[in-house]
């Protein structure tokens, strides 16, 4: 419980650092020049091949003739050369973009924390079940009298989650095993 609680304590104070370091404060919070930018794609034009232009202007000044520097062509050219560049204005928000990549890694870092708390507590915790131990006891009986001639390493029960898992797999294999016998015997007899 206590560990819960120190766990939650510190992944929030972790949260709040992060926010106040990366966020800016309130007189800042208008758009830096990194969050709007004019661009500006301009396709092939006679001799000259197809180029984009960025810069940070004003949405009103969003155009060819003040993106577009230095201007590729000549002076009389420069409205034919304008009139088939696209200009997009474009407005992002990087302080957004910020706190979620913080939200991100925040639940990620919480979930390891947590994955790391299951593997090494949880089986120290872990007690047996009364209802679920005759169960159990019914699969190692049942095992044990399947691999009698296979020795267990250490002669000790899986007790890993994964021993299980290879335990498991290893009894499917051999009820299939099984199956395929019966079903080609009979088959054999039948034909």
């Amino acid at each position: 419980m206590f560990v819960q609680c120190t766990q939650k304590g510190a992944s929030s104070v972790l949260l709040l650092t992060l926010l106040c370091c990366i966020l800016p404060p309130p007189a800042q919070a208008s758009k830096s020049s990194e969050d709007i930018r004019c661009k500006c794609i301009c396709p092939p034009y006679r001799n000259i091949s197809g180029h984009i232009y960025n810069k940070n202007v004003s949405q009103k000044d969003c155009n060819c003739l003040h993106v577009v520097e230095p201007m590729p062509v000549p002076g009389n050219d420069v409205e034919a050369y304008c009139l088939l560049c696209e200009c997009k204005y474009e407005e992002r928000s990087t302080t957004t973009i910020k706190v979620i990549i913080i939200i991100y890694l925040s639940v990620v870092g919480a979930l390891l924390l947590y994955m790391a708390f299951l593997v090494l507590v949880d089986p120290l915790i872990r007690k047996p079940d009364a209802y679920t131990q005759p169960l159990h006891n019914e699969e190692e009986n049942e095992d044990t009298r399947s691999l009698a001639a296979a020795p267990t390493p250490s002669g000790a029960r899986a007790n890993t989650v994964l021993e299980r898992v290879e335990g498991a797999q290893q009894r499917w294999k051999r009820q299939v095993q099984e199956q395929r016998k019966t079903v080609f015997d009979r088959h054999k007899m039948l034909s």
